[in-house]
């Protein structure tokens, strides 16, 4: 388990895409690779992880995205902060 912040599920998550690319012919190493990248930018659109950015938290883009999920209206003209506040 590459990580030890992830949960349960992010671990069979890892588990299953690391099987999937070995069984596609990746090597041990690559197959890892990818499957803890796709972990990690998975955990980090759901919000459970900082963004590799390092700001901290959802960027601008997934916060709007929620926004308009939920029909925050005004959330064009808003910052970062603003959606953050909506959202809460």
């Amino acid at each position: 388990m590459p990580e030890q912040s992830w949960s349960n599920k992010r671990e069979r998550q890892y588990k299953h895409i690391k099987a999937s690319e070995k069984d596609r012919g990746r090597p041990t190493d690559r197959a890892e690779e990818i499957a803890a990248r796709t972990v990690n930018k998975q955990r980090a659109e759901s919000g459970e992880a900082r963004s590799s950015r390092g700001s901290g938290g959802r960027s601008k883009e997934q916060l709007y995205a929620e926004a308009k999920r939920r029909h925050i209206t005004g959330r064009s003209k808003m910052t970062k902060a603003e959606l953050e506040h909506a959202l809460r």
